[in-house]
C-alpha cells in the first residue's frame, strides 16, 4: 500500500469501509511521503505528525465501533497558513504574525472534524494571500513538484504543491482573485473557488472581505464535491454566509448521466496578452470537449477588460484596511527600536511585513 498518498478520498473511503487499510496507515503513508520530498517542494511551513496520528486512531475507534462519520473520516487534510487551526501557528506565511498560536478552529475546520477528517499541517501562501506565486512567503518559496524549477502558482501555492506531491490526501485554500484556480491549473489538480457565501469565513484571516473565499484542492472532481458538502453552512458568526439551496449532495449528482454540455468560450480571453503556447493547449481542451460530444458556443463578455482594474480597486482598497489592525499596539510583531508612537508603527509594519 505505498502508494496510499496518491488515491482519492473516494478510493480511500471505500478501503476504508472495506476494512482494507486504516486511517493510521493513511496518515502515516502521507507523514512518510512529506517527509521523503518536502525538503525538495517545501509546501509545508508546520505539522505536528503526532497530532495527526492521534486523529487518525481515533477514527479508526469509531469505524472499529460502527460508528464512522462518511467518506472523509480519517482522510488527511493539508490547511494553507491563512486559516485559524486550534493551538496551531497561524502565521499568514508572514513574521507580522510569526508567534501567533489560533486558540480556536475556523468554521471550515470544525465542519471538517464534524466529518471526521484528519487536519493535517500548515500550508506555505503568499504572505496575508497577496501574490501569485508562492515566491513572497516570508519562511520559504514553494516549488512546483512537477518541476522544482518551477513556481506551484499562488496565493495557495503550499495547498496545490502538496496535492500533487502526494503530502496530503486534499487540501483547503483560499481564493479572492484566482489564488484556488491558478495554483490548481499549474500543478495540475482540482481546484474550486465556490459561490460566495457558500462555506463560512469565520477563521479566515481577511484580505478583502468581499472577495475571499475559502475552496476546496483535490484530485479529483468528486473529491472536491464531497469536501464542499462538508463545509457547507449558514454560520452565525459570518454574517455574509447563506444557506445553501437546491441540490447539495454534490458527489451524488456527479454520477447522474447530464450533457452532452453546451460550454461556452469567451472571445475575449484569446485577445492581446495571451502566450502561444497557452493558447494551443485551451484549443487543443476545447477539441477534446467537441470529441466528447460537447456543443462550443462563441460568447462574449464584453466588460472583462475592466475586471482586473476593478479587483485591483476593491482588494487593494479592503486589503489596506483589513492590514491596518496590524500596527504593533494591537495584533502582531512589535517592533523593540520604537522610540514613540510613529516608530513603533512605522518600524513594527517594517519589520514585521515582508518586503
Amino acid at each position: 500500500m505505498s502508494d496510499l498518498h496518491f488515491k482519492t478520498i473516494t478510493e480511500l473511503a471505500a478501503m476504508l469501509a472495506a476494512g482494507e487499510t486504516t486511517s493510521v496507515a493513511i496518515t502515516q503513508a502521507v507523514i512518510d511521503r512529506t517527509a521523503a520530498v518536502d525538503a525538495q517542494v517545501k509546501a509545508f511551513l508546520s505539522s505536528d505528525p503526532e497530532d495527526a496520528l492521534s486523529q487518525a486512531k481515533a477514527s479508526d475507534e469509531r469505524r472499529a465501533a460502527g460508528k464512522s462519520l462518511g467518506p472523509l473520516d480519517g482522510i488527511p487534510i493539508g490547511i494553507k497558513d491563512t486559516l485559524a487551526v486550534k493551538d496551531q501557528p497561524l502565521r499568514c506565511a508572514s513574521k507580522m504574525l510569526e508567534n501567533y498560536v489560533s486558540p480556536f478552529d475556523a468554521t471550515c475546520i470544525t465542519k471538517l472534524r464534524e466529518a471526521g477528517a484528519v487536519i493535517w499541517g500548515r500550508l506555505n501562501m503568499d504572505e496575508f494571500a497577496m501574490g501569485s506565486s508562492t515566491e513572497n512567503s516570508a519562511y520559504q518559496t514553494t516549488c512546483n513538484p512537477w518541476n522544482l524549477e518551477t513556481i506551484p502558482g499562488g496565493s495557495s501555492g503550499g495547498s496545490a504543491a502538496a496535492m500533487a506531491a502526494g503530502e496530503a490526501i486534499a487540501t483547503l485554500g483560499t481564493d479572492t482573485g484566482g489564488s484556488i484556480r491558478q495554483p490548481a491549473a499549474l500543478c495540475g489538480v482540482v481546484g474550486m473557488k465556490p459561490t460566495y457565501g457558500l462555506i463560512s469565513r469565520y477563521g479566515l484571516v481577511a484580505f478583502a472581505s468581499s472577495l475571499d473565499q475559502v475552496g476546496p484542492f483535490a484530485r479529483t472532481v468528486e473529491d472536491a464535491a464531497l469536501l464542499m458538502e462538508a463545509m457547507l453552512s449558514k454560520d452565525p458568526l459570518d454574517s455574509t454566509s447563506i444557506a445553501p439551496q437546491g441540490e447539495t449532495n454534490y458527489a451524488a449528482a456527479l454520477k447522474e448521466k447530464k450533457g452532452p454540455w453546451k460550454l461556452g468560450v469567451p472571445r475575449e480571453f484569446f485577445g492581446e496578452g495571451i502566450d502561444p503556447e497557452v493558447k494551443a493547449n485551451i484549443l487543443k481542451a476545447i477539441d477534446w470537449y467537441k470529441d466528447q460530444g460537447c456543443e462550443i458556443v462563441d460568447i462574449s463578455l464584453p466588460h472583462s477588460e475592466l475586471a482586473v482594474p476593478v479587483y485591483y480597486i476593491v482588494a487593494t482598497a479592503e486589503a489596506s484596511s483589513n492590514l491596518a489592525r496590524f500596527d504593533g499596539v494591537r495584533y502582531g510583531h512589535r517592533s523593540d527600536e520604537a522610540k514613540d508612537a510613529m516608530s513603533l508603527f512605522t518600524k513594527s509594519r517594517g519589520e514585521g511585513f515582508r518586503r
